[in-house]
């Protein structure tokens, strides 16, 4: 029987050092490492010399491959008896994916495993100094996708219901929407002064942070491209006082 498998690996949001230890345990025995176009290439240098690298990078409206050729590689080479690596940035199930291509191969008979990884969701905002949670400002939060199938009959988020609905909001894959966006959760009631956020490669070297109001962050973010993470709620204000270092906690009424 073959010994190959595949294992799924969240590469982190960006900066190749929140790779957990596991899945760097897994990209240094790797045969085959199929790669997204946000796993950078020091991420990949852990590898063996000899690995095969097959890119299958994704981005808005631009697709390397197509998923169900994605799958069809995994299964190939794990068939073969190669233990396949999938490096993908993030989570592997947070809009990534993951999900179709564990369901391939167990359809397939392969042994697949998930190794966690950091979210963009949860790290972006920590690395630009914006805490998504806060007490006195913010006990509650929502993932949600910018980007949804435009082949889908209805669309699966609820921007009407969800604008009053948590305190703080982080959108990914949201930057081709972001004005619709702003223009709904106004519609449905979310103030206009809401402090807002996008930050464009969080974690890199390349960071680069916009604040304004959910009023006004569609157009002072509008040079910006993906990827890039939108956070929306009064938890946005904290980036400026955190980056006071002489401010004392006590003194910013927030207890």
């Amino acid at each position: 029987m073959s010994s190959g498998r595949v294992v799924l690996v969240g590469a982190g949001p960006g900066d190749p050092g929140l790779i957990t230890l596991k899945g760097l345990g897994w990209l240094r025995r790797a045969d085959v490492v199929v790669y997204d176009q946000l796993v950078g290439p020091e991420l990949l240098d852990e590898a063996p010399a000899a690995v095969l690298r097959i890119f299958a990078g994704k981005s808005a409206g631009r697709h390397c491959l197509e998923q169900t050729a994605i799958n069809a590689i995994l299964i190939h080479h794990a068939q073969a008896g190669r233990l396949v690596v999938r490096l993908k940035g993030g989570d592997p199930f947070v809009f990534g994916r993951g999900g179709d291509e564990i369901l391939a191969c167990v359809r397939a008979g392969v042994p697949v495993e998930v190794v966690p990884g950091v979210s963009s969701a949860l790290a972006v905002p920590a690395a630009a100094g914006v805490p998504i949670t806060h007490r006195g400002l913010a006990s509650s939060f929502a993932v949600v996708t910018g980007h949804e199938d435009p082949a889908k009959p209805e669309q699966a988020v609820d921007w009407e219901r969800l604008a009053t609905a948590v305190d703080t909001l982080v959108i990914l894959m949201g930057m081709g929407a972001l004005a619709r966006i702003a223009a709904r959760l106004l519609a449905a009631g979310r103030a206009a002064g809401t402090p807002a956020a996008v930050i464009y490669r969080g974690t890199t070297e390349a960071q680069e942070v916009v604040v304004g109001t959910l009023g006004d962050i569609a157009a002072r973010a509008a040079r910006l491209r993906a990827p890039a993470v939108i956070v929306i709620g009064e938890v946005v204000a904290m980036r400026s006082l955190l980056s006071e270092p002489l401010l004392d906690a006590i003194d910013l009424g927030l207890r």
